[in-house]
C-alpha cells in the first residue's frame, strides 16, 4: 500500500491546438452533396453570374442544414467566416 499525502492526480494531456476567439461548435446535417459549377453560359455566349468565380476541379459542394439558426452568427450573412468540418460516421 502506497499513502501520498499532498498531492494531486496527474492531469490529462491538453490538446496543443487552442480553439480562436468565438469559435463554436455548431452540429448540422449534410443534406446534399454535388460536383462543383462549370460555366453557366447564357444565350450570348458570356457567363451569366455576376460574380466571377471559379470552383476547384476536386472540389465538392455540400449542402448542410443547422437544426437550430440562432446559434448561428447575426452577421453570417454580410461577415467572412472560416468555416470547418468535422466529419462523424452515424
Amino acid at each position: 500500500m502506497e499513502i501520498i499525502i499532498g498531492s494531486i492526480p496527474p492531469l490529462a494531456p491538453q490538446s496543443q491546438k487552442v480553439p480562436a476567439k468565438g469559435a463554436t461548435f455548431i452540429e448540422a446535417q449534410l443534406l446534399h452533396i454535388r460536383p462543383p459549377r462549370k460555366g453557366i453560359a447564357g444565350p450570348s455566349g458570356r457567363e451569366r453570374r455576376q460574380k466571377q468565380a471559379q470552383d476547384p476541379l476536386k472540389g465538392r459542394v455540400l449542402t448542410i442544414m443547422i437544426p437550430d439558426a440562432s446559434l448561428l452568427p447575426p452577421d453570417i450573412e454580410t461577415a467572412r467566416y472560416d468555416v470547418s468540418i468535422r466529419l462523424i460516421r452515424k
